[in-house]
This record gives C-alpha cells, structure tokens and sequence, in this order.
C-alpha cells in the first residue's frame, strides 16, 4: 500500500513533508509494519487447553479460598489510575 503526496504549488518542503507523514500516520501503514517485524507464532491447541484449565483450577481454588473465609473478596471492578 503506497502512500503518495504530490508537491501542491508554491508548497514549502517543510509543508510536504508534513503533509506526508499525516497521511502516513492516518492509513496506519506505520502501526502495520511494527506488527510484523516481529513474527509470533501462537500457541498451540494444546497450550491453549492447558492455560485454559490452569485458569479454571485456579478460579476454583481462591472461590474455595472465599468460602472460607481465608481470602478477601476482590472488589469487582478495579479502577485503573
């Protein structure tokens, strides 16, 4: 996806440049290739399983914990300043 800015008449440098680096900052061309310079591969099915029941087992054991009253209940929504 290229990215073209034609010099307008009696348009300064300075302004064309300007006026390029807008464009590239709006059409997200930047945002884009940052994402790729890196490749992540994922994790697998089976990862994803294992995270999955590692969440469920620990979910169950701090509710077990509230029960008896030997974990403070969390408030449910956390404000994040």
């Amino acid at each position: 996806m290229a990215i073209e800015v034609r010099k307008k008449r009696g348009e300064t440098t300075r302004n064309l440049l300007r006026r390029f680096s807008r464009s590239v900052q709006q059409s997200r061309v930047l945002i884009h290739a940052r994402k790729l310079k890196f490749y992540d591969k994922g994790k697998s099915k089976r990862d994803r399983k294992e995270s999955a029941l590692r969440r469920i087992k620990i979910g169950k054991e701090k509710e077990k914990l509230r029960k008896l009253g030997l974990l403070e209940e969390e408030p449910r929504w956390k404000n994040k300043r």
